[in-house]
């Protein structure tokens, strides 16, 4: 496990650690199957941290800035002629120390976000990749709160309704709804258009028969427990550096690498 400020780590001491032990890890057999999750969550910065960055509150501020998020855990040609961005590297050297190109089945689960596909396809184009089905039945309830204001009960039932044809996989009749709203609502021609985009990557039925996890639910504790316990606390306001190498040292830990990562830092301080 491991997370990454919006602009990268480079310079503390655990991301040169990290960069530099990229050898396959040697813990036992493999798994049939590994799953790769990629998110992000925000994190509340000084006001000198946000100067430029695109603001998404009304009145024009930035609050926040991105930590980016991977986990690779289990439930039981790639084109090297230019450099990848900083977190790919370091998906992909993650993704060598837990062996995960060398499973049978490698996937990749996401909430559906297109950063997090790109990166799929450009490290892991054999990988099954799947989105995160209660980010879909999310994004489903959402426009049913939308499109049915102040009519908690019949909002209640569309979405349900809409829940069931996903997992059913009655994709017809599912986007036929949501088309319905369409012209009225938003939200719902955003929904529309997500499915759309993620359809290959929503065969839930196809999925459960394979006995695969479909959410990401190991992924989402790890943005509260890694990320938001330590760096969302109340009044707290981080630079990049200082919030990045928190997260690294909190990676390490509940990662289990934490005693070896001080252990080499003594010896190259002794060295």
């Amino acid at each position: 496990m491991f997370g990454c400020g919006s602009r990268g780590c480079t310079g503390l001491p655990g991301w040169e650690d990290e960069r530099q032990r990229v050898q396959a890890g040697k813990e036992g057999p493999l798994p049939p199957t590994l799953y790769l999750g990629l998110d992000g969550t925000g994190i509340p910065m000084r006001a000198e941290e946000l100067q430029g960055r695109a603001a998404k509150h009304a009145d024009g501020s930035a609050q926040t800035r991105e930590v980016k998020i991977c986990a690779i855990w289990s439930a039981e040609s790639r084109d090297t002629d230019r450099e990848l961005a900083e977190f790919t590297q370091r998906v992909g050297r993650e993704a060598t120390r837990r062996r995960f190109e060398q499973v049978a089945r490698p996937v990749v689960i996401g909430d559906g976000a297109p950063w997090i596909w790109n990166l799929a396809e450009e490290l892991f184009p054999q990988a099954l990749q799947i989105v995160d089905r209660y980010h879909v039945q999310e994004h489903l309830s959402n426009v049913a709160k939308a499109t049915y204001r102040n009519r908690d009960e019949t909002a209640r039932h569309w979405a349900q309704r809409r829940h069931q044809e996903l997992e059913e996989r009655r994709w017809r009749s599912l986007t036929q709804a949501l088309a319905r709203q369409a012209a009225r609502s938003p939200e719902a021609r955003n929904c529309l258009q997500y499915l759309e985009r993620n359809r290959p990557r929503m065969r839930y039925p196809d999925f459960h028969a394979q006995h695969l996890c479909t959410s990401s639910g190991v992924l989402e504790a790890a943005c509260k427990v890694v990320i938001g316990s330590r760096l969302k606390r109340s009044d707290t306001h981080w630079t990049q550096r200082g919030s990045n190498a928190i997260i690294t040292l909190r990676c390490y830990k509940l990662s289990g690498h934490f005693e070896a990562f001080w252990e080499r830092r003594s010896q190259k301080r002794t060295a």
